[in-house]
């Protein structure tokens, strides 16, 4: 039986992935700190691990995951009032699929798409 899934993305620095995720999008590290090479957070009922990829080309990358979400409103607004950059063709609007969905870019060009249900 299936439980959950924890996507794996590319990050080229642990600070950087770390600082945007945690201070930024407001996730929280889990798990051991003592490698240097790896990264968790999590945030309500999802969780996110990055692998150090120092060689990685954030033009080259194509690393994505989507987000289901509950107050889409609500998260897209407090992401503008922390000046939090939204990718510049994943403003937040309703779609042919029967989604609300917006989009943000991590700094290593990760997407991350946030959507619900309409």
């Amino acid at each position: 039986m299936l439980k959950s899934i924890c996507p794996k993305l590319p990050m080229r620095d642990k600070a950087a992935t770390k600082n945007y995720y945690l201070n930024q999008l407001g996730f929280e590290q889990f798990g051991s700190d003592e490698y240097l090479d790896y990264l968790m957070v999590k945030k309500d009922e999802i969780e996110i691990h990055f692998f150090l990829f120092k060689d990685l080309n954030p033009k080259e990358n194509y690393g994505q995951i989507y987000i289901r979400v509950e107050k889409i409103e609500d998260l897209y607004e407090s992401f503008l009032t922390q000046k939090i950059e939204i990718h510049p063709n994943g403003k937040l609007k309703a779609t042919p699929w029967g989604m609300k969905e917006f989009h943000l870019l991590d700094p290593d060009n990760n997407l991350l798409t946030f959507g619900q249900v309409i």
